[in-house]
């Protein structure tokens, strides 16, 4: 009894072991389905997530009508973009002071730019639209640069705080024999971080997205 007992137990030792095996490869393979399913997953996944993490850090909207202005009035998208972004972050809205949509003019530019470039049918609610604000924010931005000899910090600054302002740091600053420069003659912290960071956003909306603007 004892003997084929003892046989019986050798015999199923192999069978066993043979399971475990099998039981190891399953588990193995299940393993490695998993991985490259994972990868795959991921290969497709991180892109779109990327994507989405971009679009709400930096976000672009109404790509064609910044490449249309840009080419209209020969600036660079990517300055259009980053003047937008830091005005309203592409939300359109209204400022305390009264500034508008996209590019945040105030009723009174938009006037003035209205009577410059025949836009006779202007009226104030149409700031709202995106075609007809970033093309009146383009024309400023435009007119302010060739207004400072194409000096983009002199024409950023005077966009955030005004001509008469930037004009006043300029005379002082050549009244003390010093040649203009943003960090030491802006005397308005917010004035000098609003140009610091367009020029800085710029180059992000160049290297981010160079095929969206033409770039």
């Amino acid at each position: 009894m004892s003997t084929r007992s003892a046989t019986s137990r050798s015999r199923a030792r192999p069978g066993a072991a043979s399971r475990r095996r099998v039981r190891l490869r399953r588990v193995a393979w299940l393993v490695a389905a998993v991985a490259v399913i994972g990868g795959l997953v991921a290969a497709v996944v991180a892109p779109r997530l990327d994507k989405a993490v971009q679009e709400v850090v930096l976000p672009l909207r109404h790509d064609d009508i910044i490449r249309q202005q840009a080419a209209d009035k020969g600036l660079d998208p990517a300055l259009i973009a980053g003047v937008i972004f830091t005005e309203s972050r592409f939300r359109d809205q209204t400022s305390h002071a009264g500034a508008k949509g996209l590019m945040q003019i105030l009723p009174s530019t938009a006037d003035d730019i209205a009577r410059k470039s025949g836009g006779t049918a202007f009226v104030e609610r149409d700031l709202a639209n995106p075609q007809v604000n970033i093309a009146y924010g383009s024309y400023y931005l435009r007119y302010l640069l060739r207004r400072y000899g194409g000096n983009e910090v002199l024409a950023i600054a005077a966009y955030n705080a005004g001509e008469g302002r930037v004009d006043q740091w300029i005379f002082e600053a050549r009244h003390r024999g010093e040649e203009f420069d943003h960090a030491r003659h802006i005397p308005f912290p917010e004035t000098r971080h609003y140009v610091q960071q367009v020029l800085e956003v710029r180059s992000k909306y160049r290297e981010q997205y160079a095929q969206e603007l033409g770039l």
